[in-house]
This record gives structure tokens, sequence and C-alpha cells, in this order.
């Protein structure tokens, strides 16, 4: 007799899952959230052009002395404020000195020169015509007696025999010879006379010369004295003194870097991405954080765009004729004046990182 199959056991019904789109929903909600940020993010920031590659600037003037000595004098410390005018180092003097005197030395004895060769140049231009007129005199005086004793000669030898003596002729003839030799004693006279005409040209060639070595002497001692005067080495303008680098005792030369004063003027020098320059103008306001202050807030407007990027005036700038080239975006460095904010409890040192934000609506 065959049994019954028993019937499979009943299984309960499952309840319907609900609520299957709740994290559709709350996905498109974070969706739509992100979506409206990043609308508003764009919106209120549309009209604004920021970097975080910007620094304060400002200008560095290395002090260097302009003579070589050993420093004796120290006057400033690091870190000190200082005026235009202000000592900052003073170089021992002394040998600078010595060679201010000996150079006024040497210009007081050109100048005594200089008056003697013009004394006589006044001199010769008196004496020397006067010479030339009486060596003239003299020669018409002695072509006048020459011309005398040849007309008694003359008539002595024309005379008769028994009208003359002999002792007569030989006193013309001599008295005529004495007359010949005196008109050539004048007329060399004459000449002699005349050759020292060249010694005005001389004497005054002798004072020119003189007074180019006074013009020289005097040229030694203001460059002697400028050189003292280089000895203290005085700050160019108001500024901080940097980078010292000098102590009292030390041994100096010209044009090497003692210190650097930094002046007071600080600007902000903000490198922008070459595609953000399309809508910077100069004028635009421009809003600042400082890093080292947070609650620091400066205000400014754009004051220039570099021509030229800072890769281009880099020390080593790229390649970019070889055949490995890749795009890569530049910078330019923009200047950015700072119009109100500074605070002088909180000093702005070059180099420390500010973050501008340039109003892009404001140069439109």
């Amino acid at each position: 007799m065959t049994e019954p199959n028993p019937s499979p056991p009943s299984v309960p019904p499952q309840p319907a899952h609900r609520g299957n789109g709740r994290p559709r929903a709350i996905l498109l909600l974070v969706a739509l959230i992100a979506v409206g940020c990043a609308f508003g993010y764009w919106f209120l920031t549309k009209d604004h052009a920021s970097t975080d590659d910007a620094y304060t600037d400002g200008r560095a003037v290395m002090i260097a002395p302009r003579v070589a000595g050993m420093v004796v004098i120290l006057a400033v410390k690091d870190n000190q404020p200082v005026h235009a005018g202000d000592l900052l180092v003073r170089i021992d003097p002394r040998p600078f000195q010595a060679a201010k005197d000996q150079a006024a030395a040497s210009l007081a004895v050109a100048r005594a020169q200089l008056a003697n060769a013009q004394a006589t140049l006044e001199t010769v231009r008196v004496t020397v015509p006067a010479r030339l007129d009486m060596a003239r005199a003299r020669l018409t005086a002695a072509t006048a007696e020459q011309t005398k004793a040849k007309a008694d000669a003359g008539r002595q030898r024309s005379l008769p025999k028994e009208a003359t003596t002999r002792q007569e002729i030989d006193n013309a003839d001599a008295a005529l010879r004495t007359a010949s030799a005196n008109v050539a004693q004048a007329d060399a006279a004459v000449r002699e006379a005349d050759i020292l005409g060249d010694s005005i040209a001389q004497a005054e060639a002798r004072v020119h010369e003189l007074d180019a070595q006074v013009a020289l002497a005097q040229a030694q001692l203001d460059v002697a004295s400028l050189n003292l005067e280089w000895t203290n080495v005085t700050a160019p303008q108001d500024g901080w003194v940097t980078k010292r680098g000098v102590e009292a005792g030390n041994y100096v030369v010209a044009g090497q870097a003692l210190m650097s004063l930094v002046t007071p003027e600080v600007w902000v020098t903000a490198n922008f991405k070459e595609d953000q320059l399309d809508r910077l103008r100069p004028g635009q306001k421009v809003d600042m954080t400082v890093d080292a202050y947070p609650s620091l807030k400066l205000r400014g407007h754009l004051d220039s765009v570099q021509f030229g990027s800072g890769q281009r005036f880099s020390v080593f700038p790229a390649e970019n004729a070889t055949g490995n080239f890749v795009k890569i975006v530049q910078r330019v460095p923009v200047k950015i004046v700072i119009d109100e904010g500074l605070d002088p409890k909180r000093p702005l040192p070059l180099g420390m990182s500010v973050v501008p934000t340039v109003h892009l609506g404001d140069g439109r």
C-alpha cells in the first residue's frame, strides 16, 4: 500500500521592498548641491584672478666702497634703520689725507712756476721788440756814419797832393773802415734781435705748458679730495641695513659688497599664468592677504605687466628649438602697488608670500 507524498511546507510571502529610490534621491541631491556650489563659486570668482605665486618685492641697494683701505669705524648694526647721508662705514683716511696734501703741494708748485713763466713772458714781450728797435737804430746811425766816412775818404783822395797830406788820407780811410765795421756790427745786432723774436713764442709755449700742469695738478687734487671724502661710506637713501658682511678691522677693496640697504618702498610681484593675462589691465583693484599676517588685509592696484615671462629672464632659459619640446604654461610677473592696509608694527620684509586677488571687472 503506497503512502501519500507529504505536501511541501508552505513559504510565507515576503514583504515587498520599499524605499529602493531613496539612495538615488540622495545621490541626486548631493550632485545638485555640488553643481550649485560649483556654479556659485564660478559666478562669484568669474571676475577675479588670483595666484599664490606672489611675494613682496622692493629695492635692495648694495653698499660698496669706492676706495680700498682698513675699516676703522662700523657705525651700523644688523637690521638698523638709517636715513640718507648717515655714516655706515669709515675707512682709514690717513693715506688719503697724505695724498691730498701732496697733491695740494704739487698744485702750489705748478702755480708758482706758471706765475714765473707769465712774468717772463711779459718781460720778453717788452724787451725783445725794444732791443730790435734799438739795433735797427744803431744800424741806421752806423750806416749814416759809413756814408759820411765814404764821402770824406772820397774828398781826400780827390784833392790835389798839395791840398792834403798822406796822414789825412789814411785817417779818412781808417774812419771809413771803422764806419763799415760799425755797420756790420749793427746789422748783426739787428739779425740777433730779430731772432730773439722767437723767444716770445717760446715763452708763450712755456706758459701754456705750465698752465696745463696747473690743470693736471688741480685734477689730481680733486681726485685726492674725492678719495678722502669716499672714506666715509654713507647711506644713499632711507632704509634698513641687511646682509651686513663687514666688521671693524676688515680690509676692504673698491666695489666689495659690504651690506645691502632695503628701501621703504614695498610692492607685490605676482606671477600670473599666461592664460590669466587676457583681462588684466593696469589700474585694476587688488585685494591681498599675507601668509605671515592672516589678519592683515592689503589693498592696492595693478601697476604694470612685465614684457617677458619669468623663464625668459632666467639664468638658463629653455631651448625650445629641440625636438623634445613640452609645452608648459608660462608665468608672467605683474607689479602690484600697495595703496593701503600697511601696519608699521608688522613690517613686510622682501620675499614674503602674498595671495593677491585682482578684480577684473574694474578694468573692462
